[in-house]
């Protein structure tokens, strides 16, 4: 019996599972365990607020993966992922927060009942869902086995885009639109920034149509000010004020897919200099999204944007962006390649990225940012119909 709410057909799952087997191959490994919820749902459908316990996919070189968890999410597994419910197994509640016994000791017993006692097995290390006393006591059950870091293998197996999944994109961006839209009219003088928030994370979470919201993987990111000098601040319950910009961090979400999108809003007259320099990154973005065509380099994107910035006389350096799409709690972004000058990843067609060029100055911060597909011809294709300037509300 398979369940009917995997948000794909079986076909798609199968052909990312072949994907990743040939990297598994490649990298010698008999078999992984992985912890990545991304990369969970990627390869199983498997979609459940539980990746604050143990949780992981066994993938081998034959027949389906396994998702194995806590026993009361094994039942959301069946209600969530592809496969037969026999490969969906759970671990009983006296191994949550024990002293005397860890979940690790149950997938060792799995995977030894599996014939994976002394095989080469690929595990996420470099991960926020596995931490140093899982690998410390998966590695004591199976002393036999040889352990390999298969960090972001699965990761780099989901750069390239199904149509489906590109499809789930676009409904986000759809969705990114109307949060966007809604923090730019929402925000005026005043208004606290917690109550621009509630109407921000309700246009994300009451979605377009028939196309709900979902949970985006980062949470609204809304500084004002000083505080806009900082990348990632949050909100509090202080009043806009004149004189200052915001900028907005948004994406809607459908499906765990994502579009991010930042935009900035200035509250009265803007200064010259932000004017200046709000001038310089729109040409900026503009070159980079020339530069983001098939066959070209990820650090063609990146320096494209800079040569821009140094003929205007602006500093900047560092990561300007990173890939996107399936992602949960805390990051939408994949973890593999990078938008900046020393990253050789070749752009290929169905690639997303999130081009990122944002400028914190000393005492104000400007965010203008895209989600971009690579097209088969051409520059990247630009999936949120947002203007691209600085929204200046008198």
């Amino acid at each position: 019996m398979t369940t009917h709410n995997a948000a794909f057909d079986t076909s798609e799952y199968e052909r990312r599972i072949a994907k990743t087997r040939t990297a598994m191959s490649a990298a010698g490994l008999d078999a992984m365990f992985i912890t990545d919820p991304s990369n969970q749902a990627w390869l199983t459908g498997y979609d459940g607020w539980s990746f604050y316990v143990h949780q992981g996919v066994i993938l081998t070189m034959d027949g389906e993966p396994i998702w194995w968890g806590r026993h009361m999410d094994m039942m959301g597994g069946r209600r969530t992922c592809w496969m037969q419910h026999e490969n969906i197994i759970g671990y009983g509640d006296h191994f949550i927060q024990s002293t005397v016994f860890h979940p690790m000791q149950d997938l060792a017993k799995h995977l030894k009942a599996r014939g994976f006692e002394r095989a080469r097995i690929g595990v996420e290390m470099e991960n926020y869902y596995y931490s140093a006393k899982a690998h410390a006591v998966l590695t004591e059950e199976l002393s036999e086995a040889t352990f390999i870091d298969a960090t972001a293998l699965v990761n780099w197996q989901r750069l390239i885009k199904s149509a489906a999944e590109i499809g789930f994109i676009r409904k986000a961006a759809s969705i990114s639109e109307k949060v966007m839209t809604t923090a730019i009219e929402r925000a005026e003088v005043g208004v606290r920034k917690n109550d621009l928030v509630a109407d921000i994370m309700h246009a994300s979470i009451s979605g377009v149509g028939d196309d709900w919201g979902d949970y985006p993987a980062i949470v609204p990111l809304t500084p004002s000010g000083l505080d806009a000098t900082a990348a990632h601040l949050t909100w509090d319950g202080t009043p806009m004020r004149s004189g200052e910009a915001t900028f907005f961090e948004l994406s809607g979400c459908y499906r765990r897919y994502h579009a991010p999108i930042c935009r900035t809003v200035f509250l009265g007259t803007p200064p010259d200099e932000v004017l200046r320099v709000e001038a310089a990154q729109v040409e900026g973005i503009s070159a980079g999204l020339e530069a983001a065509r098939a066959g070209n380099q990820t650090s063609d994107i990146a320096n494209a944007f800079m040569q821009v910035m140094k003929k205007h006389g602006i500093e900047r350096s560092g990561r300007m962006g990173y890939p996107i799409g399936l992602s949960y709690p805390p990051d939408w972004g994949e973890r593999t390649a990078s938008i900046r000058s020393e990253d050789e990843t070749i752009l290929q067609p169905g690639m997303t990225f999130h081009f990122m060029p944002a400028l914190w100055m000393d005492s104000w911060g400007l965010e203008t940012t895209e989600t971009l597909l690579i097209q088969n011809e051409g520059p990247a294709e630009t999936l949120c119909d947002i203007e691209r300037k600085l929204f200046v509300k008198n």
